[in-house]
């Protein structure tokens, strides 16, 4: 039985906290944020977890968390 490959480009957006959720960064923070409050930019500099409902999904394409 061959080696499963992780997608590298999930591999580099998701980290695995200590009990074994999915931790994400927050979208819409890299352009146009003239027009974003300054709190709404603040808000998006924390990580968030990922949802349950695509935890199944991440855990195909990355075997090896």
């Amino acid at each position: 039985m061959p080696k499963v490959k992780t997608k590298r480009a999930a591999a580099k957006r998701f980290k695995v906290t200590g009990t074994g959720k999915l931790k994400r960064s927050k979208a819409y923070k890299s352009h146009i944020l003239t027009k974003k409050t300054t709190k709404r930019k603040r808000n998006l500099r924390h990580a968030a977890m990922t949802d349950a409902t695509n935890v199944k999904t991440m855990k195909k394409i990355m075997p090896y968390l």
